[in-house]
């Protein structure tokens, strides 16, 4: 969805993307995020927005073929040239048999308080296998 129109490169726009969680089937999450556009977006050389939300949802059956860590990185990517990253962590809530997936951006110098979660129940019948 483009926001603001540029003359030279792309627009900027705002984008939304599936990630799949890559230890646990059947977890879904979507990050929308602005990508900054214009001739420095079409380098790669723009520095996009430390802004992102997530919503992770159940999108078949929830199965863990091996253990997983109680807090995890399952996504990585560059946000600018060389000092901003977007990360999404899992992270397990035991207590309530949950799984909590967070998205922030950080910085080589400073980090971004900038972040966003989502929960998502297992069912009580599912073991969640921890190493």
């Amino acid at each position: 969805m483009d926001t603001v129109f540029k003359f030279f490169g792309p627009d900027h726009k705002i984008v939304v993307e599936a990630y799949d969680d890559p230890g646990v089937s059947g977890v879904t999450c979507y990050m929308s995020r602005a990508k900054t556009g214009g001739i420095k977006g079409a380098f790669g050389l723009a520095e996009d927005k430390s802004e992102a939300s997530i919503a992770c949802r159940q999108v078949g059956p929830i199965s863990i073929p091996k253990p997983i860590r109680t807090q995890e990185e399952i996504f990585s990517e560059r946000t600018s040239l060389i000092f901003k990253r977007l990360r999404i962590v899992r992270m397990v809530d035991p207590k309530r048999h949950s799984l909590v997936y967070l998205t922030y951006s950080d910085r080589v110098i400073e980090g971004s308080p900038q972040n966003s979660v989502a929960v998502v129940p297992v069912e009580a019948a599912t073991p969640i296998p921890l190493r």
